[in-house]
């Protein structure tokens, strides 16, 4: 079979062929429909990331499909069941080997696509802003990175829990995509200053940050006493270093939120979460933004889309129909 891999950290990853999985105790051999792209698989092919598995691995961290078999002692899921799964790796191949109790029951309107687009962004922003910043209504939250994989879905959320969001994107047509997601108010990361815009605004409760960097510093001179402040990633390449006397003064709190951190040591985290998201999705008010539907054989433009910022929300490749 096919699998999409990392070979060394100084060469791009490559199609390669493997030989078919097994499933050991414990896991499903599942038959890949489609894999969710993300920041993290750049940072993997480069052994950046803080989860990065050793050579060689395949890429892709969230995949949706068909289980194709069952290791021993799996009763959770059935042959033939439609399921995403997190696994971490692995994704971008057309079988993969996965823990069954990673395992999420597709809703029978849910298409693969949209359930390869789902867990990391939609479950990385939910835990963020409902279990970690406990937002709520009235309460105003600024989304740096307002159009890419996750911050959209923090626009998304950030309405469904009744905050006023504030949506900081580059450029006009990034900025549109996230008034459609239900953005309140916008500002354009490339032409406005953060922080004059949030104060002219009245400041922020909450703000979700991908991106750190000089957006982390703008946006937390535009706190309002009491905020926190939740870093999500770094996609600008920089690390804000934090001063601790002005979390003083303000009496701010930084939480840090690492979603796949919440599988090891708290899994019934993700689990409630997971289970409130495909509801609202049942019901119509989650709609993935996928902007990039991708061939197999053309998932290295996938990649290129997320390392050059040219997506918007979601970039997914399709591995069978």
């Amino acid at each position: 079979m096919k699998a999409f891999q990392v070979h060394s950290h100084t060469t791009p990853p490559k199609m390669t062929d493997v030989a078919m999985p097994d499933p050991a105790a414990g896991e499903i051999r599942l038959r890949i429909h489609a894999c969710g792209l993300n920041f993290a698989d750049l940072l993997m092919v480069t052994g950046t990331y803080q989860d990065t598995p050793d050579l060689p691995f395949t890429l892709g961290m969230e995949v949706s499909g068909v289980v194709d078999a069952l290791g021993t002692g799996v009763d959770t899921v059935a042959v033939g069941d439609r399921v995403a799964v997190f696994g971490g790796q692995g994704g971008l191949a057309e079988y993969g080997c996965f823990d069954a109790r990673r395992a999420v029951r597709l809703p029978d309107g849910m298409s693969m696509t949209d359930a390869a687009a789902f867990q990391i962004a939609y479950g990385t922003s939910h835990v963020a802003l409902e279990h970690r910043a406990r937002l709520q209504p009235g309460e105003t939250l600024l989304v740096l990175g307002a159009a890419g994989g996750v911050g959209l879905t923090a626009v998304e959320i950030g309405k469904l829990m009744g905050a006023t969001v504030v949506a900081c994107a580059r450029g006009a047509a990034r900025l549109e995509a996230a008034r459609a997601a239900g953005a309140d108010h916008l500002i354009d990361a490339e032409s406005q200053d953060i922080r004059t815009e949030m104060k002219a605004l009245g400041g922020a409760d909450v703000v979700y940050d991908p991106v750190g960097g000089a957006q982390f510093e703008a946006a937390f001179r535009s706190c309002k006493p009491e905020a926190r402040l939740l870093p999500i990633g770094f996609a600008s390449g920089e690390v804000p270093q934090i001063k601790a006397n002005h979390l003083l003064v303000k009496n701010l709190s930084v939480l840090g939120v690492y979603w796949g951190g919440y599988i090891q040591f708290r899994p019934e985290i993700v689990t409630q979460s997971l289970a409130t998201l495909m509801e609202w999705y049942g019901v119509g008010k989650l709609k993935p933004h996928v902007s990039h539907r991708l061939r197999f054989e053309t998932v290295a433009e996938g990649l290129e889309l997320l390392r050059t910022r040219k997506s918007t929300g979601k970039v997914v490749v399709e591995i069978t129909s």
